[in-house]
C-alpha cells in the first residue's frame, strides 16, 4: 500500500508540474507588453507558437502517462508477487514455496521512443550483393579448375588494353606474425628486426621501391632499438611514400574470435603509436577486392598458374634454400631472357585482371617473414625492375607496371574512374554480410578454431573487462585528483600498467593467438603476458578506488607495497582458474567491502563473496542491513569445506560506480539465510558430508522432472540427468522446451583429420555417456537457486537468481570443462527446443552485430558452424532464445530448434596448415553463459526474412552484466583503522539505455609512459529490436533518439574540452562548445576527446 501511494503522489506531482507549467506559459503571454500594445490581439505566429508548446506539453503529459503506467505496472508486479514482505524486511516462502525478498522502494520505469527501434524494424536492401543468397545459389561442387584448382579457364583478347593500358602495382610486403611457430620475441630476434634493418637500407637505394608494413607491435619494437639516423630515415621513406603503413593497428586481428573492443582498441594503440612516432598524414578507405581463388604467397598472387608464378619468386632461384614444387624453377632475368620472361609474366597479369572492374591491378609480392636476407631485397627489387623497365619502355605492350603502395593503387582506381577518393566508383556492388565459413581445399573448413584453446579465449575476455573498467576508473580517479589539487598525491604513474595492459591484449588479438593456433609454448607465452596484464590492471582498479572512495581526501595516502584494497580473486600461474579472495571477519569490528559495477547502467545484482564464518551480516553503507543467503563452498561433488562459506547479497550499484559495504562478524543475524542444499545421488555409496551450521539433505535420484523457481522464472530439470529440460517465464503461461544435451565428436580415419584449424568430423555428434549416472547438488534459497550436475568430463552450475530486473530474468550457465585423457575427441553442449526456427539462426560478428546464418544441407556439416563471439539465438513467431556467452566458440544449429557450443576440443595431430602440432595442451576450462528466453510481441515471419536483426534492450544488458561482472575488492584490515568511506557514483544523469560507454581511455602524452590530461570518450549506441515482450528490467530506462548532453554526464567534474575525434583518435573536427548535445545513430561508434578536471 505504501507503494502505491507514493505512485499516487508521484503522477499528481509530475501532473500538478505540467499544468502549473501551462499556466506560467498562458500567463506569460498574457502580461507581454510586447503583446499588449496589439490591443490583445494575437499575431497569427504567436499563436502558431502556443500551439505548438500546447501540442508539446500534451506530448510530454502522455509520455508521463507512459512512464506512470510502467511505474504502476512494475509497482503492481511486485506486490502481486508479494515483493513488498508482509512481516518488514525479512525474505519469506510465498504460499507456493517460492522465496520473496524485500524490495528497495524504488519503481522502475522503461521509455523508449518508438524512433529509438526502426533501425531494427525498417527494410534494409541497399545491398547489390546478399551473401546468404549467393551461398542459395552456388552448388559448392567443388569442380577440378585445372591449374587453377577451384576456378575457370580466363581468356581476353590482345587488344583488350588498345585503348586503355593495363596499370599493374606490385606491392611488396612481409606478413610478420606475432607469435605461431615462435614467440613474438622469439621471431624479432631470428627475423623481423633484420627485415626492418634491411628496409631502411635497400629502400633508399632506388627510389621506385616501396614497401608496405603493418604490425605495429614488431615496428615499436625494432624502433626502441632503433638508432636517431634509422629513425629519421624511416621517416624520410614514409614522407617520400616509398613505405607505407597499412592499417596501423597493433596486429592484424583475427576475423572470428576477436571482441570489437578489443578490436578498437588495439587499432587505438597503434595508431597513437605512430602519431608520436612517426607524426605522419593518414587517411582511411574501405573498398575491398576479393580474390576468388587462394591468394597468398609469390605462386598464387601473379595470375591464376601457380607453376608460372612461381618463376617469378626470385628468392627461389636455384641454389637457395625454397625451391618451386612444380619443379619449374625461376630464372635470373637477363637480356637474353627479358622479353620472354616479360610477356609470360605480362599474360598473368592480363589474365588476372580479367577478375578486376578497371584496368588497375593489385599484385602482392610477399609471405611469411619474407626479405630478412639482404640478398632477396636483391633478387626481388633488381629483377621486377627490369622487367618493369621493359614492360613500360614497349608501347606495344600496354602496360604501366611499378612497384606500388595501397594507397597508389586506390588513388589510380579513384583516377581511372574519375571519382573523388573514398568515393564509389559507378557500378561498384555494395556487398552485405561476411564469408564465414572458410575452407581453403576440399571440405576442409576452417571451423575448429573458432572453439580450439578455449581456456585462452574466456581469459582474454576477463582481461579485457579489467582492461576497460581499468582505463575508466583510472581516468576519473586523475581527473577528480586534478579537481581538487591532489594530483602529485596520486599514482599517476599507474598509466604505465595500463600501456602494457593495452599492448598485451592488443598482441593477443593477432590470428594465431586467440584463435588457439599457436604452438604450445607460444600459447604459454601469450598466457603469461595475458597474466603480468591482469595482475597490473587489477593494480589499477584497487589504487583508482581507493582514492575515488574516500570521504575525505586528506585522509587519502598512496603507499606503492601496502595497497589499501585486496583484487576481488588470484589466479596462480597463467593456466589456472581464479581462486576468489576470502574476506576474513572477527568480531572486533567490520570489514569493508567496495563493489565495482563496470557497466554505464544502475545494476540491481547477486553479488557472492567468500568469507570465514557462518556469522556473517552485510550492511549498506547507511546502515541498512541486508538479506545474505549462505551456502557451502565445496571441494567436490559432496565435500563441503568447514573453513569457508560463500555469502551471497542483493545489491544496487550506481553506474560504472563503487559502493561501500560492511560485513559484520554477527552473532544476531537474522536476515543470513541458509541456503537448503539436496544431493540427488544414484545407487552408489556417496555420502553427504555436512559441515554444521548448514545442513544437507540427500535422496535417491529418480527419473521424475524436478522444478527450481524464482519470482520470474521456472526450471525443469531431468531426474536422471540434472540437465535443464524446460523454461517457464512467469508472465507466460506456456514452459517452452529447453533441453540441455552434451554430445561427442570425433575425427575422420581418413589421412585428413582434424587439428587447431579444422574440424572434420567422423559423422554426426554421438550422446555424450558415463557409466555412473551423475551426482546432482540443488542449492535453494532466498537470493538464488542452482542445480549443479557432476560428470566425468564436466560439471555444470545452472543458477537464476531471484531479484527483479536484468539479473533475475536469464539463467547463469557455467560449464567446467576438463578432457584432457580424451583422445581426437571434441565435447559440445546442445539446446534442443521446440522453437521453430527452420534452418535460419543468428549468430554475432566480433560482439558488434547480429548475422543471420542459414543451415546449408548441402555443404558438409563442419560448413554449417560459425564463430560466436557474444550471442547467437534462434526464434519463431513467439519466442526468441539467446545463448550469450563469456568467450568466443564455435556454434551451430544443425536441426530446427537446435543450438550447439563446441565446448573444447582435444586432437592428437597436425591439420597440415603449418602449426606441426595436435591440439593436446587442454586446461580445465570454465565456459560462462546467459541463456535468456524472450517472447515475441510482433513476431511475424516477414520480419524475420531481413537480413538484419538485433537484440532486445534486456538482451544488451543481459550481455554487459555477462561480459563485466561486479567485482568485489575488500578493504585490507588496518591496525591503525580505516579512514570514512563513501559511495562514488561518477554520473550526474543516466545514460541512455541504448548507449554503451565502450571506454573512457587516458590519452598519451609525448612521454608513452604517462598520460596527457585528455582522455578518449568512446561510445557506441546499440540497435535494438523492441518487437520482444519488455519486462521489468530494475532500472530506470530511457532513450532520447541518440541526444546526449556531455557536459551533464559526470558529476563533479568540469567539462574543459569536448572534441570529435576519428574513432582512432588520428584526425580531430573542431572543438563543440561545452554544453552542446552529441547526437548518434543507431549502430554508431563516435569518439570524443574530453578534458575534465
Amino acid at each position: 500500500m505504501k507503494l502505491r501511494k507514493q505512485v499516487t503522489v508521484c503522477g499528481g506531482a509530475i501532473f500538478c508540474v505540467a499544468v502549473f507549467s501551462l499556466y506560467l506559459m498562458l500567463d506569460r503571454v498574457q502580461h507581454d507588453p510586447a503583446r499588449r500594445q496589439n490591443g490583445g490581439n494575437f499575431p497569427r505566429s504567436q499563436i502558431s507558437v502556443l500551439q505548438n508548446r500546447i501540442e508539446q506539453l500534451e506530448q510530454l503529459l502522455e509520455e508521463n502517462h507512459q512512464i506512470i503506467s510502467h511505474i504502476k505496472d512494475s509497482v503492481m508486479e511486485l506486490t502481486d508477487t508479494g515483493a513488498v514482505s508482509p512481516r518488514g524486511h525479512l525474505p519469506f516462502r510465498s504460499a507456493n514455496g517460492s522465496w520473496v525478498l524485500p524490495f528497495d522502494g524504488r519503481p522502475t520505469f522503461l521509455a523508449v521512443k518508438p524512433q529509438d527501434c526502426q533501425l531494427a524494424s525498417g527494410s534494409h536492401s541497399q545491398a547489390d550483393v546478399q551473401m546468404l543468397d549467393v551461398h542459395s545459389i552456388l552448388k559448392f561442387d567443388n569442380p577440378d579448375g585445372g591449374v587453377w584448382k577451384q576456378g575457370f579457364d580466363i581468356t581476353y583478347e590482345p587488344d583488350e588494353w588498345d585503348s586503355e593500358p593495363l596499370q599493374v602495382f606490385v606491392v611488396p610486403h612481409s606478413h610478420n606474425d606475432p607469435g605461431w611457430i615462435k614467440t613474438f620475441d622469439k621471431y624479432f630476434t631470428d627475423q623481423t628486426q633484420h627485415i626492418l634493418n634491411n628496409m631502411v637500407v635497400k629502400l633508399a637505394e632506388d627510389p621506385r621501391r616501396k614497401f608496405i608494413w603493418c604490425e605495429i607491435s614488431f615496428f615499436s619494437k625494432w624502433w626502441e632499438t632503433a638508432d636517431v639516423r634509422k629513425q629519421e630515415a624511416v621517416r624520410k621513406l614514409v614522407l617520400g611514400g616509398q613505405l607505407e603503413i597499412v592499417t596501423g593497428g597493433w596486429v592484424m586481428t583475427d576475423e572470428a574470435n576477436a571482441h570489437y573492443f578489443a578490436m578498437i582498441d588495439q587499432l587505438i594503440e597503434g595508431h597513437q603509436w605512430l602519431e608520436r612516432n612517426l607524426d605522419a598524414g593518414s587517411n582511411t578507405d574501405i573498398f575491398c577486392h576479393m580474390m576468388p581463388f587462394y591468394s597468398y604467397d609469390v605462386p598464387h598472387t601473379c595470375g591464376p598458374d601457380p607453376k608460372i608464378c612461381c618463376q617469378f619468386d626470385f628468392k627461389r632461384l636455384p641454389g637457395g634454400r625454397i625451391n618451386c614444387p612444380w619443379k619449374v624453377p625461376p630464372k635470373a632475368v637477363v637480356d637474353a631472357n627479358l622479353a620472354e620472361r616479360a610477356n609470360l609474366l605480362l599474360d598473368q597479369y592480363r589474365k588476372k585482371s580479367k577478375l578486376y572492374r578497371s584496368k588497375v591491378l593489385l599484385v602482392p609480392l610477399g609471405d611469411d617473414f619474407r626479405y630478412d636476407k639482404a640478398l632477396e631485397w636483391d633478387q626481388q627489387y633488381t629483377n621486377y625492375q627490369k622487367l618493369f623497365d621493359y614492360m613500360n619502355s614497349h608501347p606495344e605492350m600496354h602496360v604501366q607496371a611499378q612497384f606500388g603502395t595501397l594507397s597508389e593503387y586506390f588513388d589510380a582506381v579513384y583516377k581511372a574512374y574519375d571519382v573523388a577518393q573514398g568515393a564509389r566508383p559507378p557500378d561498384y556492388p555494395v556487398f552485405s554480410g561476411d564469408f564465414f565459413s572458410y575452407a581453403d581445399r576440399e571440405d576442409h573448413y576452417w571451423t575448429g578454431y573458432f572453439t580450439s584453446r578455449p581456456f585462452y579465449k574466456s581469459l582474454d575476455r576477463v582481461i579485457e573487462s579489467n582492461l576497460r573498467g581499468a582505463e575508466i576508473l583510472y581516468s576519473l580517479a586523475v581527473a577528480n585528483a586534478r579537481h581538487v589539487g591532489m594530483e602529485g598525491r596520486y599514482p599517476v604513474s599507474d598509466y604505465a600498467l595500463l600501456v602494457d595492459a593495452r599492448q598485451s591484449v592488443g598482441l593477443f588479438q593477432h590470428h594465431d593467438a586467440i584463435t588457439g593456433t599457436g604452438k604450445e609454448n607460444v600459447a604459454t607465452d601469450y598466457g603469461n603476458r595475458l597474466l603480468r596484464a591482469l595482475i597490473g590492471l587489477k593494480r589499477v582498479i584497487i589504487n583508482a578506488a581507493h582514492f575515488l572512495v574516500m570521504k575525505n581526501k586528506e585522509f587519502y595516502r598512496f603507499y606503492q607495497t601496502e595497497p589499501f584494497l585486496e583484487t576481488d580473486d588470484r589466479r596462480a600461474t597463467q593456466d589456472s582458474l581464479p581462486q576468489s579472495t576470502l574476506i576474513e571477519l572477527d568480531p572486533s569490528g567490520p570489514r569493508y567491502l567496495v563493489l565495482f559495477n563496470p557497466v554505464e547502467q544502475e545494476r540491481l545484482s547477486v553479488v557472492t563473496v567468500l568469507v570465514n564464518t557462518v556469522r556473517v551480516r552485510v550492511l549498506t553503507e547507511d546502515g541498512q542491513t541486508l538479506p545474505v543467503q549462505l551456502s557451502a563452498q565445496w571441494s567436490s561433488a559432496s565435500q563441503m569445506s568447514a573453513e569457508v562459506f560463500e555469502a551471497a547479497f542483493m545489491v544496487r550499484l550506481p553506474p560504472l560506480g563503487l559502493a561501500v559495504f560492511h560485513l559484520y562478524d554477527s552473532p544476531d543475524s537474522p536476515m543470513t539465510l541458509r541456503s537448503d542444499t539436496l544431493l540427488r545421488l544414484s545407487g552408489r555409496s556417496v555420502t553427504a558430508r555436512a559441515a554444521d551450521p548448514l545442513p544437507v539433505r540427500s535422496q535417491q535420484s529418480d527419473p521424475q522432472t524436478f522444478y527450481v523457481s524464482s519470482q520470474s522464472l521456472t526450471l525443469g530439470f531431468s531426474g536422471a540427468t540434472g540437465l535443464l529440460e524446460s523454461i517457464r517465464r512467469k508472465d507466460d503461461p506456456q514452459e517452452v522446451k529447453v533441453q540441455m544435451q552434451f554430445v561427442v565428436y570425433g575425427t575422420r580415419p581418413s589421412k585428413d583429420k582434424s587439428g587447431a584449424y579444422l574440424f572434420l568430423p567422423d559423422g554426426k555428434a554421438k550422446p555424450y555417456n558415463q557409466k555412473e549416472p551423475p551426482v546432482v547438488r540443488v542449492v535453494e534459497g532466498p537470493l538464488f537457486s542452482e542445480v549443479v550436475a557432476f560428470y566425468q568430463h564436466f560439471q555444470q552450475t545452472i543458477r537464476i537468481h531471484n531479484v527483479p530486473g536484468v539479473d533475475g530474468l536469464s539463467i547463469e550457465i557455467t560449464t567446467l570443462v576438463d578432457i584432457r585423457d580424451q583422445t581426437n575427441k571434441e565435447l559440445a553442449m546442445r539446446l534442443v527446443t521446440d522453437i521453430q526456427n527452420g534452418d535460419v539462426f543468428h549468430t554475432d560478428l566480433n560482439g558488434f552485430q547480429m548475422q543471420p546464418r542459414r543451415h546449408h544441407l548441402k555443404l558438409p556439416l563442419q560448413a554449417n558452424v560459425y564463430p560466436m563471439s557474444s550471442q547467437a539465438y534462434i526464434q519463431d513467431s513467439h519466442h526468441r532464445l539467446t545463448l550469450h556467452t563469456a568467450q568466443s566458440l564455435g556454434v551451430a544449429s544443425l536441426e530446427t530448434g537446435q543450438l550447439e557450443v563446441i565446448m573444447d576440443r582435444r586432437l592428437m595431430q597436425d591439420d597440415n596448415r603449418g602449426l606441426g602440432q595436435g591440439l593436446k595442451d587442454n586446461k580445465k576450462t570454465a565456459n560462462r553463459f546467459r541463456l535468456l528466453l524472450e517472447r515475441r510481441s510482433t513476431g511475424n515471419k516477414m520480419m524475420d526474412r531481413e537480413t538484419t536483426s538485433f537484440p532486445s534492450i534486456l538482451s544488451h544488458m543481459t550481455n554487459s552484466f555477462l561480459n563485466h561482472k561486479v567485482l568485489a575488492l575488500p578493504v585490507l584490515a588496518k591496525r591503525r583503522g580505516i579512514p570514512p568511506l563513501q559511495t562514488f557514483a561518477p554520473l550526474k544523469s543516466i545514460l541512455p539505455c541504448d548507449f554503451h560507454l565502450l571506454n573512457l581511455r587516458s590519452i598519451q602524452s609525448q612521454d608513452p609512459q604517462s598520460p596527457s590530461p585528455h582522455a578518449a570518450l568512446i561510445l557506441h549506441r546499440l540497435a535494438m529490436d523492441c518487437g520482444l515482450d519488455a519486462p521489468n528490467l530494475g532500472i530506470n530506462c530511457t532513450t532520447t533518439q541518440g541526444q546526449l548532453s556531455v557536459s551533464e554526464l559526470f558529476k563533479d567534474l568540469d567539462l574543459q574540452l569536448l572534441q570529435p575525434m576519428s574513432l582512432t583518435l588520428m584526425h580531430s573536427s573542431t572543438p563543440l562548445a561545452n554544453d552542446s548535445t552529441i547526437s548518434l545513430d543507431p549502430m554508431e561508434i563516435s569518439a570524443f576527446k574530453l578534458k575534465l578536471r
